[in-house]
C-alpha cells in the first residue's frame, strides 16, 4: 500500500509554540513561564540575563592549565575571559595583561586543567533531567540519536533558551525505521503509515518520514540498516534496510539539506550505508578495510559509542552479556583501523533510557582503543565539532568560540580518566557544576 501523496506539514514554528512543546515533552513548564514573561517575548533584559540565543553569562576561568585540542598546545596559569557566554580572549596572564575585565565572577583553576567542553555525537535526550544531567557530565554539545515523540527539536529550544539547562543540540526527531510503533502518534502526518502491512519500507514511505522530520525542524536524519544489538530477541547482524532504500533516505534528506546517521553493524549493512551516502556511521561493530577505505574517500565519519556496546558486557541479560564481551573487542580493533586509515571519528555515548554516560568515558575507550591521548580527546572535540557542523563555535577555548569549559584534576593526555569526573563545567559563560574556588 502506497501513502498518500499529500503535503508535509508546515516547517514554520513559532517561538511560543516550539517553548510549549518544550515544556511538555521535556517537562519545562517552569522554564516556559519565565521564558515566555513579557520582557522575555519582547527582547528585554531578562531573556539576554538568561542567556537567549547566541547571548550568555560572564565568567573568567584564571590559573589553570590551558588545553587547545587543535593544536595539543598547553598554556600555564592561563585566562579565559568570557563574556556573553563567547570566550573573548584565552592564554597565558602574562600575554593578556590587562585585558581581563574587573567585576566579572571568577572561577579559579589553580592546580586544575582547562579544556573546552565536550561533544557528545550520539545521545538520546527524552527529557530537562537528561538533558542537564549529560551538561553536569561535560558534554556542553551533542546531537540527537534520535527520540519518540521529537523531545529533542524541544531540548534544542530549550538549550537556546536557558543554556545551563541543556548541551547546544543537533536535533534527529523520529528515526526512520521499518517499525514505528507509537511514533506514529509523534505527528498526525505520520498516522497514514500505520497503514503498511510491511511497515516503513517503499521509497515512498521513507521519504514521508524523512519529510516529517525536516518539517518539524531536524538537523540531521537517523536510520538504521541493522536490527538492534541492546535488545536479545533481534539480531544485530539482520539487515533491514537495503541499499535502494537506503540511498531513498539520503536523498530526501539531502533535499532538505541535511545529513544521515546510520546505525549499522554487519559489513554488508556498514558498506550500503556508506555507498548510500550517509554522513555517519553509528557502532559498525563488523566494519570492513573495504568499508573504512570508501569512508576515508568519502569523508565518512565513524561513531562507534564504544560506551554503549561496552556496557552491555555488564548486562544481567547473558544474550546481551555475551554479545557485549563478543563485540567490543571487535569494535575496538575496527576503532584503530579506522584512526590508522584517517577515517574521521567521533566520540558518541548512545546514552538512553535516564541515565546518561559522561562522554569523557568515550575518551577513556577510545584511548584504550590505541588512539593517542590527544587524538581520542579530539574525537569529543574538535573531531565531533566537524562532524556537527560546529568547528567555528566549539571544541576549542579560542577568540570568537562559545564559552563552554570543562575544568579536571588532571593532565588529560596522562590519564582521559579525568574526563570523567570533571571539578567544574562552564555552559555559555554559566557554572552549572562544581562549587567557585
Amino acid at each position: 500500500m502506497c501513502v498518500e501523496n499529500t503535503p508535509p506539514p508546515s516547517g514554520r514554528l513559532t517561538r511560543r509554540g516550539v517553548l510549549a512543546g518544550a515544556a511538555a515533552l521535556a517537562g519545562t513548564s517552569a522554564v516556559l513561564a519565565q521564558a515566555v514573561s513579557p520582557a522575555a517575548a519582547s527582547g528585554g533584559a531578562p531573556e539576554a540575563a538568561r542567556g537567549g540565543d547566541g547571548r550568555g553569562g560572564n565568567l573568567v576561568v584564571e590559573g589553570g592549565t590551558l588545553l587547545d585540542p587543535a593544536t595539543g598546545e598547553v598554556t600555564e596559569d592561563a585566562v579565559v575571559v568570557i563574556t556573553g557566554g563567547v570566550v573573548r580572549a584565552a592564554g597565558s596572564r602574562a600575554r593578556l595583561g590587562n585585558r581581563v575585565p574587573s567585576g566579572v565572577p571568577v572561577l579559579r583553576a589553580h592546580g586544575r586543567w582547562v579544556l573546552p567542553g565536550l561533544v557528545d555525537a550520539h545521545i538520546h535526550l527524552n527529557t530537562a533531567a537528561e538533558a542537564r544531567d549529560a551538561v553536569r557530565k561535560g558534554a556542553t554539545s551533542a546531537r540527537s540519536g534520535s527520540t519518540n515523540f521529537f523531545q529533542d527539536i524541544a531540548v534544542r529550544e530549550l538549550a537556546r533558551q536557558v543554556p545551563e539547562h541543556a548541551p547546544r543540540l543537533r536535533a534527529a526527531g523520529v528515526f526512520v525505521t521499518p517499525d514505528l510503533g507509537d511514533t506514529l502518534l509523534a505527528d498526525p502526518e505520520l498516522a497514514p503509515l500505520a497503514r503498511l502491512r510491511d511497515g516503513v519500507r517503499s521509497h515512498q514511505a521513507l521519504r514521508r518520514v524523512v519529510e516529517v522530520n525536516l518539517a518539524r525542524g531536524a538537523d540531521t536524519v537517523k536510520t538504521r540498516v541493522n536490527e538492534r544489538a541492546g535488545l536479545p530477541d533481534q539480531d544485530p547482524l539482520t539487515q533491514v534496510y537495503d541499499h535502494e532504500q537506503l540511498s531513498a533516505i539520503v536523498a530526501a534528506a539531502r533535499r532538505g539539506g541535511k545529513g544521515v546517521l546510520c546505525h549499522s553493524y554487519s559489513e554488508k549493512g556498514c558498506h550500503d550505508a556508506v555507498t548510500a551516502g550517509i554522513r555517519s556511521l553509528e557502532h559498525g561493530a563488523f566494519v570492513g578495510e573495504r568499508t573504512l577505505h570508501e569512508m576515508r574517500r568519502r569523508g565518512t565519519y565513524f561513531t562507534p559509542t564504544l560506551t554503549a556496546i561496552a556496557g552491555l558486557a555488564d548486562s544481567p541479560d547473558p544474550v546481551l552479556a555475551e554479545r557485549g564481551r563478543t563485540y567490543l573487542p571487535v569494535l575496538k580493533r575496527a576503532v584503530l583501523a579506522a584512526h590508522e586509515l584517517g577515517v574521521p571519528l567521533a566520540a558518541g555515548t548512545d546514552s538512553s533510557g535516564g541515565a546518561v554516560d559522561p562522554v569523557g568515558g568515550e575518551v577513556v575507550l577510545m584511548h584504550a582503543a590505541g588512539l593517542p591521548a590527544l587524538d581520542a580527546l579530539r574525537t569529543a572535540t574538535t573531531g565531533a565539532a566537524q562532524l556537527l557542523g560546529l568547528d567555528s563555535t566549539v571544541g576549542r577555548l579560542a577568540r570568537g568560540y562559545a564559552g563552554d569549559v570543562l575544568v579536571v584534576d588532571g593532565d588529560p593526555l596522562a590519564d582521559p580518566g579525568v574526563l570523567t569526573r570533571p571539578a567544574h563545567v562552564v555552559r555559555a559563560g554559566f557554572q552549572v557544576h562544581g562549587q567557585a574556588a
